[in-house]
């Protein structure tokens, strides 16, 4: 599911849903539910206050439902959504589209693609990667999946 929570930068959300599923689906990560909410910069900026101890906004930040990466079949995964359903929580991911924005202009390319690669990227932290502490694992998965998603 994708919420906008943000007002100064249009958004069409359809796209972002229908790619939200691919990368699920190449992740197998199907079965598990992510919501993704659209913010402002300032309250993307509180987001990285508290829970990174920085300054300012950043473009995207991901919430694990439990803090753990997901277990397959959906045990431990996070925790079980209120509604009758087979599928887990995975967790939240936030992005800001103002930042993407500029980002997007800094690196000569669409705001569509831009918030593409932002919701990739939250997905691999959601699935357990971390390119802060890992051995490059996360970029090189990444480079790979943004070259079969059709992203540069």
């Amino acid at each position: 599911m994708i919420l906008n929570r943000q007002r100064r930068v249009p958004v069409n959300l359809k796209p972002l849903e229908t790619f939200l599923g691919r990368v699920q689906e190449s992740l197998r990560l199907r079965d598990f539910e992510v919501t993704v909410c659209l913010v402002s910069d300032a309250a993307m900026a509180r987001l990285n206050r508290a829970f990174r101890g920085k300054r300012g906004p950043t473009d995207v930040l991901s919430f694990p439902a439990d803090g753990a990466p997901p277990k397959r079949g959906c045990t431990g995964a996070g925790k079980p959504r209120a509604r009758i359903t087979s599928a887990c929580y995975l967790g939240d991911i936030a992005v800001a589209p103002e930042t993407a924005l500029r980002n997007a202009r800094r690196f000569s390319r669409g705001l569509p693609e831009e918030l593409r690669i932002l919701i990739l990227h939250g997905m691999l932290h959601l699935a357990g990667y971390d390119h802060e502490t890992d051995q490059g694992q996360m970029n090189r998965l990444e480079g790979r999946l943004r070259r079969c998603l059709g992203l540069p």
